[in-house]
């Protein structure tokens, strides 16, 4: 991943789990972060369509965890914000007379999956409360 995505939905998923009776507002994630709230509706829309959070609207509105923070693997934030290989694009028009280019990105798929399945076992054995727990 070669942006903030991740950096900002374990943010914001941190301070969620950090006030689970509480509904916090994005203007006061986006506060905590230091970016425009804008920045935190995406990624808080983007968490909610994975069932992460829920969210309300109005004068008492916010957003929330669906379920606790040790039910939650940090594997399930970087899937629902993931939007690129952790080893960065293929190359799009190899050439097909090459021996090598002709084959590369099938052989990079492969390579992808190791690393992705390598990435999702790592993070799958953190709970975004073992994760949460060292700010407290």
């Amino acid at each position: 991943m070669n942006n903030t995505r991740f950096a900002t939905a374990i943010h914001i998923m941190t301070l969620l789990a950090q006030s689970p009776q509480e509904w916090l507002t994005s203007e006061w994630i986006a506060g905590s972060i230091n970016v425009n709230p804008v920045v935190v509706r995406k990624e808080l829309s983007i968490l909610r369509e994975a069932g992460l959070i829920t969210s309300r609207q109005g004068k008492i509105g916010g957003s929330q965890l669906t379920k606790n923070a040790d039910s939650i693997s940090i594997s399930d934030i970087y899937l629902a914000v993931k939007n690129t290989e952790v080893l960065g694009k293929k190359n799009q028009n190899p050439n097909p007379a090459c021996t090598v280019g002709r084959e590369i990105n099938n052989h990079l798929n492969g390579l992808y999956d190791e690393m992705d399945q390598l990435v999702l076992n790592f993070l799958g054995n953190k709970s975004l409360k073992q994760f949460s727990d060292q700010f407290s």
